[in-house]
């Protein structure tokens, strides 16, 4: 793998970063968890409010908005005052969402309180990756970055499965909520005292000129562009529909939402199992064999989810799915903290910006996909676009390595 042209800073104490990565990956964690945990919910928010499964989708949708459109301040706050105090703030302020969902009356609520939620929770996973981009170089930074993905998906798990558990409780969404924000002010406070030790190598930066300078000079490159085009196709075709998997397989074989969601979250698994073995990996098979046969393994899933005679079936093939996405998803990431060196975190901030805005966007034609014609349009559509979106990166890496 040939080194960027901009050298990355010099690393810490090789002690220090891997402490640092742990407590971040926590954070990571519950994040990630944030982000799932209304996919199993989502049959038992359509119950309690008398509405659609499509319709109970905007409380996704509109944490997935919210969440990318407030990246565009994180990225900025990250290079001005320091990436871990801005994790260690957003962790306070997701519990003190997650908690004021709790008390909503009813799904127009929830959705506006949900939209609080998504804008203080955008800058603890992005500026996670950012401060690794900045302590970590570049020949280690994948498989630095698999570690905090390893704490991202373990919480994508235990969202998926916890949702279904809660969906089929006497606690319903409110149960879910409140151990969400339980688990952020735990490890808010772990990084409160570790925030000193882990400030970074990389002091914060004094960024001159408006806000949108930065944003501005990084999408004036066309590398930049790439990465950002592919992100956002990934969002749409892949985190939307995924979000009406355990509904459709509720529906159609009938599956209690405990076990639809607990299928669903071997997804999560796959990519555990992908970040296990990324050194690896990478080494041996190179970043375009990697999103080349990525996206074929995610395509390939969807195609299968459509045509399987039984449900647990679902579940291998989820796992499947998992791993091929994050042979994908992980080179696109790192290739994202190195999209701007020296304003590390608006570039990240616009990684996550397209991939989240791409979720919405996806969660939002899933959703009514599903309600009018069914599940086929949400299967059958990424198992035909996702791979060519691999091929179209894998061409993309190609020609910027001939360059």
């Amino acid at each position: 793998m040939p080194s960027p042209a901009v050298p990355s800073p010099a690393p810490e104490p090789a002690a220090a970063t891997r402490a640092a990565v742990t407590l971040l990956a926590t954070a990571s964690f519950f994040s990630g968890a944030a982000l799932r945990i209304c996919d199993g919910l989502l049959p038992r928010m359509a119950s309690d409010f008398s509405v659609t499964a499509g319709t109970a989708g905007q409380v996704i949708f509109a944490f997935a908005v919210a969440y990318g459109f407030s990246q565009l301040a994180y990225g900025q706050l990250g290079d001005r005052y320091g990436k871990a105090r801005v994790v260690c703030i957003a962790l306070f302020a997701s519990a003190a969402g997650s908690f004021a969902c709790l008390f909503a009356p009813d799904l127009t609520v929830l959705v506006r309180l949900r939209v609080l939620w998504g804008a203080v929770a955008g800058g603890v996973i992005p500026m996670s990756m950012a401060w690794i981009g900045d302590n970590v170089p570049w020949e280690k930074r994948q498989a630095t970055l698999a570690r905090l993905l390893l704490g991202t998906l373990s919480g994508m798990t235990a969202g998926q499965l916890a949702g279904g558990l809660f969906a089929d409780s006497a606690w319903g969404w409110r149960g879910a909520f409140a151990a969400l924000c339980v688990g952020y002010l735990v490890v808010g406070t772990l990084l409160l005292v570790r925030l000193r030790s882990i400030g970074g190598h990389t002091a914060p930066q004094a960024l001159r000129g408006n806000w949108l300078a930065p944003a501005r000079d990084i999408l004036r490159l066309t590398w930049p562009r790439v990465v950002l085009a592919a992100v956002l196709a990934e969002g749409i075709f892949l985190l939307g529909p995924l979000a009406y998997l355990p509904a459709y397989l509720h529906q159609r074989f009938g599956l209690a939402l405990s076990v639809a969601s607990g299928y669903v979250a071997l997804y999560a698994i796959g990519g555990v199992l992908y970040a296990m073995v990324a050194q690896h990996v990478v080494r041996r098979f190179g970043e375009r064999r990697m999103v080349l046969w990525g996206g074929i393994m995610v395509g390939a899933g969807f195609l299968a989810w459509w045509l399987i005679p039984y449900g647990w079936i679902a579940a291998p093939v989820a796992l499947a799915v998992g791993f091929g996405t994050y042979l994908y998803h992980n080179t696109l990431q790192t290739h994202g903290t190195q999209m701007a060196p020296a304003a590390r975190g608006t570039g990240m901030s616009l990684f996550a910006f397209s991939f989240f805005v791409g979720q919405a966007i996806g969660v939002s034609l899933a959703g009514q996909a599903f309600d009018r014609f069914g599940a086929a349009p949400v299967l059958l559509l990424p198992a035909l676009v996702l791979p060519c979106a691999g091929w179209a990166f894998a061409r993309a890496l190609q020609r910027r390595a001939a360059a």
